[in-house]
Parts: C-alpha cells; structure tokens; sequence
C-alpha cells in the first residue's frame, strides 16, 4: 500500500469560497490526475475515503466542492434546490467544475496536464456535463450519475471517453434517458462505455443508500459497487497519463 499525503484546499469560484481536498500519493504516481465530483452530499468522508482509494492506487486527486464553504446537505430537501439551480445555469455549473479543474492544476501534487472527471450521482451528472460543454479531458466517469439533468446535444463535446457505470432500475437514468445520451455521444464521434447492472437502482455506491425509505429508487448495492469501482479503475488505466509523477 503506498503511503498517501491528504490536505484541504481553499479556491474560488466568482467570490463563492470553495473548499476542497487533495489526496496524492507520496511516490511515483500512476495513470491521470483524477478531478473527483462528489454526490450531493458533498466532500463528505466517504468521498475522502474514495479519494484516498485513489490515491493509494497511484493516482493524485483532487475532491471538488460543488456547493461551496464545504457544505454538506442532509438529504433531498436541502440538495434538491441546489441541484435545480446547476441545471438552471448551465454556464454556472460548468464554472464551477472548471474552477475546481483549475484549482487541481494549480496544487505541487500535480506533474501532468491530464485529467480524468470522476463523478457518482449528481457529480457524475457534473462530469457529462463539463464533458459535453468542449471541456479538454483525458476522460469522464459517470457512476449512477442522474442523466434526467444531462442534455442530449453533443455537438460541441469535448473528445474524452466516457465511462458510465449505471442500475438498470434508476429512475434517474432510464433506458430511455442512457439511449439518448449515447446517441447524442455516437452522433458526436466520441468513443464510451455503458455498463448496466442488473437488480440496481439509483446510488447503489453511497453507504446513506443502506438504509433508504424508498430502495424501490435508491439503495446500496455492494456488488455493483465493487463492478463499478473495478471498472473504473481499468477505464484510468486505459487513459493513462506516458508522464508519470515524480
């Protein structure tokens, strides 16, 4: 196991104070620098946890803060709004995923311009989206991201490739909803993956998903969690960075 350093970070998006953390290993680093976009909790603990996974795989990762002044919403009432007011600014929310993009080139862990987005849920959602506005990516994960927010136009994408990991029962990703969003990528050239899991629904990744009064929408599923997580790591190897860090 590699030894991993872990420190917050203080950035800005618009006079929004954002805070964000680094977690890298301290030896030689492997594949692309990962901008990790948390669910709509927040950089809570279980996304330093994944980070800090990251990290002892050889990757240097950056947790954005989607919310600002590290905010960390308790459940749907409290991030439903926020999530309403991203998709209403289009613009906005992609500012906001590009000054963490910014913020992560700008820290010493940092030795390459390539960047993986890697998102779960709403973060996810972040990712396509960032992807789709002409962002300059090595790649984009999608990890029961909510495509019901992901517009369908592809046709000023950035030319990353996508992995989206999803549950064949999320509400918040259809079929209907996964084949316009492929269809729109295909139309644009860009090389994805779509993996569906079976018997899973939306969050299948987020420990709050155990015990959900509503599993029919979201649960926890751990072997779906554990597909996700490995074919997320093989999609880094394959956007591997030739210029590893010192």
């Amino acid at each position: 196991m590699r030894d991993v350093i872990a420190r917050d970070i203080e950035y800005w998006d618009d006079g929004t104070r954002l805070l964000g953390h680094v977690c890298a290993p301290t030896g030689e680093r492997a594949g692309p620098t990962v901008l990790l976009l948390p669910d709509a909790y927040g950089v809570t603990r279980h996304m330093i946890g994944i980070a800090r996974s990251l990290a002892e795989e050889g990757h240097a990762v950056f947790v954005a803060d989607l919310w600002g002044n590290g905010l960390l919403p308790a459940g749907q009432a409290e991030f439903g709004p926020l999530i309403g007011a991203m998709a209403a600014d289009r613009g906005g929310w992609n500012r906001r995923v590009g000054a963490a993009h910014q913020a992560l080139l700008a820290q010493p862990e940092t030795t390459t311009t390539s960047v993986a987005l890697l998102g779960y849920c709403f973060g996810g959602s972040s990712a396509l989206e960032y992807l789709r506005g002409g962002a300059d990516i090595a790649g984009a994960v999608s990890v029961h991201g909510g495509l019901d927010v992901v517009r369908s136009d592809w046709s000023e994408a950035g030319r990353a490739p996508v992995l989206l990991c999803t549950g064949d029962g999320d509400p918040m990703a259809t079929a209907e909803m996964r084949t316009a969003l492929t269809s729109g990528m295909t139309a644009a050239g860009l090389d994805w993956q779509l993996h569906v899991y079976g018997r899973t629904v939306h969050g299948f990744t987020s420990p709050t998903a155990k015990d959900s009064p509503r599993p029919d929408v979201v649960a926890y599923n751990a072997r779906s969690t554990a597909r996700a997580w490995s074919t997320t790591l093989r999609f880094l190897r394959e956007t591997d960075d030739p210029q590893p860090g010192a």
